[in-house]
């Protein structure tokens, strides 16, 4: 898909999260907001009929039922009743939702899911591969820690981990609980394959799955992007609150008139 036609993909992402996360005064509008052009990248060029997606940081579940809205998975009605009572589209993943795979949210266990499945299609001779996508903060879970050693050691080539570093968690910037740069010293130590780019290029996200599939190893891959949590709407990049909190009236007139 063109640049130009992902960077629409990416901003209808932003336009509809920004939309429900208003209308439920629900929250984790930042988290959403910046692993959208990660999505769109994604769903609308890497991942082939038979490759499965894991949505590991659930609490952004709204843009992954975004891109299931624009694929037909959903309707525009019941996209509408993200976080109401009854509604499916519940604030965390469920997997009763047409397109999910798997329930994520309680943080570090989707990648363990993910690195089952990888290995149930080596063992089955699929040679369909499956991505899971982290936070930064969230990779100060132990269990991540346990999926990454499960991996290396069952070489699970047909495994790629996107990490969606946005430098910020729930209570704080995530380097004042745990460094980058010791973060990814930790994920080079694990062996896998490693690559560092700009979470919002799609050139850059284009080059690194092109590398991957020139890799002659048979190690999973770890795509670290760096993004910026809330990115596009300027009063909500880099803000820590924006993780809980959701935008008011003219607060959700002002971001769409950003996404124009």
């Amino acid at each position: 898909m063109e640049k130009g036609k992902l960077l629409e993909k990416a901003k209808e992402i932003r336009r509809n999260c920004l939309i429900q996360v208003s209308s439920a005064k629900s929250s984790h509008i930042g988290s959403m907001l910046s692993i959208a052009d990660i999505l769109a990248y994604l769903f609308y060029e890497e991942i082939k009929e038979g490759g499965r997606f894991v949505l590991s940081k659930g609490h952004a579940s709204l843009a992954l039922y975004s891109v299931l809205y624009d694929k037909k998975y959903i309707s525009k009605e019941e996209l509408k009743t993200y976080c109401k009572n009854g509604s499916l589209l519940i604030g965390h993943l469920s997997y009763r939702v047409p397109g999910v795979d798997i329930s994520t949210g309680s943080l570090g266990h989707g990648l363990s899911m993910a690195a089952g499945m990888a290995l149930a299609n080596k063992i089955n001779g699929k040679g369909d591969k499956v991505y899971c996508l982290l936070g930064d903060g969230e990779c100060q879970e132990g269990s991540i820690w346990e999926a990454l050693i499960f991996a290396s050691t069952n070489n699970l080539k047909n495994l790629i981990i996107l990490v969606d570093a946005n430098k910020l968690q729930g209570y704080d910037y995530c380097e004042k609980i745990f460094s980058e740069k010791r973060l990814i010293e930790m994920l080079k130590a694990t062996g896998h394959n490693f690559y560092e780019i700009d979470g919002h290029n799609f050139s850059e996200m284009g080059n690194a799955f092109f590398k991957i599939k020139e890799e002659k190893n048979c190690k999973a891959s770890i795509i670290f992007c760096h993004t910026i949590k809330g990115r596009g709407i300027s009063f909500m990049e880099n803000k820590l609150e924006w993780h809980y909190k959701s935008p008011n009236e003219d607060q959700l007139k002002s971001a769409l008139l950003e996404l124009e």
